[in-house]
C-alpha cells in the first residue's frame, strides 16, 4: 500500500517539480518529470541529477574490517588506499549474487559501503549474522538524502556548489568542510559523483545543484542510461541463482586474494566455462520496447531464454535488453528473435557496451 511505502527526504521538491512518483523498492520515488528520453539526452549531452535518498549506507569499522569484509567480499578490498573505493559483490554460498555494492575505503580502519535500496534489510542481516571479532558495523541508511549528479558537465555543476573544494578521482570518497560525502561514481557512464549528506539538508544542497546547471531526472531514465552501458540491475540481472561469472562480471572477483563466501563456486565456474551467459541483445529493425521477461528465442524459432533487462535505447533509438542464454548462443553476431506480444522481432548479440559515451573533456 502507498502509505506503506518510505518517502525521500526530496519528495516535497519532486512533487513541486511535477514528477510523477511511483512506488520503487519500498520507495516512493519519482519515475519521470518530463520524458525518459530529454532526461536521458541531459544525461548524455549536459548534466543531471537523480535522487538516490532510497540507497543504503553501512559504515564498517575496526581493527580487522578490511579483512572480515574480504571474507564476503568479492573484489579485493585489501588494495583500497584511504579515499579509494571499489566495485564489488556479495555471494551467497551457492556463488549467486545477494547484492552488488561499492565500498570504499574512508579511513585506515573504516568503510563506507553503499548497497541497492531492496536489499538494505538482508544485507545488514547477512553481514551482522557474520560479524567478526573487532569488527562494528553500522546501518547509516537512515540517515543519509543522497543524489547522483551525472553528465559531462557534472564537474563544472560541483565547482559552483562547492568553489573551495576538489572532487576526488574516479572511484574515490571525500569529505566535504561542511561533513557531505562526496564519491566519483555513477551509474550511468557518464562523468559525476554521488553526494550524500544529512536528510535535514537533501532539499537545501538539491536546489543548489539544479541553480548550477542539474537538470532533475528520474528513474526512467537512470534505467536507460545504465542499460545502455550493461551496467547490471539488481533483481533483474543479478540474483540468488545467478554467478558473477554467468553475469560477465568475473573481473570484480579477485579469485587470488584468498577464501570468500562463494569463492569455491566462482573457481570452478571459471575453469569450466558458465554453461549460460548474461548476453546483450540488439534489435535488428525498429520495434517496440523490449521488456522484462519477453522470451528471447533462435533464429529458428526455439525458446531459449528471456530478457532480465530490455529498453527502447534513446542514444541508439533501438531496442537492446540482457538476458541469460545459453553459452553457444552468446557469442557476438549470434542471430536471435525477441518476442513481443505474440509477435517475433529478429535482433542479433552484440558486445557491451552498447553505447560509448564521448570522453570528457
Amino acid at each position: 500500500m502507498i502509505s506503506e511505502l518510505k518517502s525521500s527526504p526530496l519528495e516535497a521538491a519532486h512533487v513541486a517539480l511535477g514528477a510523477r512518483l511511483v512506488p520503487f523498492a519500498g520507495w516512493n520515488m519519482p519515475v519521470q518529470y518530463t520524458s525518459i528520453i530529454d532526461e536521458h539526452t541531459a544525461v548524455r549531452t549536459a548534466c543531471g541529477i537523480f535522487d538516490i535518498s532510497h540507497m543504503g549506507q553501512f559504515i564498517v569499522s575496526g581493527p580487522t574490517a578490511a579483512a572480515w569484509l574480504n571474507g564476503l567480499l568479492t573484489n579485493d578490498i585489501q588494495k583500497l588506499g584511504v579515499g579509494q573505493g571499489q566495485y564489488t559483490l556479495m555471494l551467497n554460498e551457492k556463488g549467486g549474487v545477494i547484492d552488488d555494492l561499492i565500498a570504499y575505503r574512508s579511513g585506515e580502519e573504516e568503510f563506507f559501503l553503499v548497497v541497492n535500496a531492496s536489499m538494505i534489510e538482508e544485507d545488514f542481516f547477512w553481514m551482522a549474522s557474520r560479524q567478526g571479532e573487532g569488527v562494528i558495523l553500522r546501518n547509516e541508511s537512515d540517515l543519509w538524502a543522497g543524489m547522483a549528479v551525472q553528465g559531462p558537465t557534472a564537474v563544472k555543476v560541483f565547482a559552483k556548489v562547492f568553489p573551495n573544494e576538489t572532487l576526488p578521482p574516479r572511484n574515490g570518497i571525500m569529505t566535504t568542510a561542511a561533513g557531505s560525502v562526496v564519491c566519483r561514481t555513477g551509474y550511468t557512464g557518464e562523468d559525476g559523483f554521488e553526494f550524500f549528506c544529512p536528510n535535514a539538508e537533501a532539499i537545501g544542497y538539491w536546489d543548489q545543484f539544479l541553480a548550477a546547471g542539474a537538470k532533475p531526472c528520474a528513474l526512467g531514465s537512470r534505467d536507460t542510461l545504465r542499460l545502455e552501458m550493461g551496467y547490471p540491475l539488481n533483481g533483474n540481472d543479478l540474483s540468488p541463482e545467478r554467478s558473477p561469472i554467468e553475469a560477465g562480471l568475473g573481473f570484480f572477483c579477485d579469485l587470488e586474494k584468498g577464501d570468500f563466501v562463494g569463492r569455491e563456486v566462482l573457481v570452478r565456474q571459471k575453469a569450466d566455462g558458465p554453461a549460460v551467459k548474461l548476453t546483450a541483445l540488439r534489435y535488428l529493425d525498429k520495434g517496440p520496447p523490449p521488456r522484462a521477461h519477453y522470451p528471447v528465442l533462435t533464429a529458428d524459432g526455439a525458446v531459449i531464454g528471456e530478457l532480465a533487462s530490455g529498453a527502447l535505447s534513446p542514444s541508439l533509438m533501438a531496442g537492446i535488453g540482457m538476458a541469460y542464454l545459453p553459452a553457444e548462443f552468446s557469442k557476438i553476431g549470434t542471430p536471435l528473435q525477441i518476442e513481443v506480444r505474440g509477435k517475433l522481432f529478429p535482433a542479433e548479440v552484440v558486445k557491451k557496451p552498447f553505447y560509448k559515451p564521448a570522453p570528457s573533456a
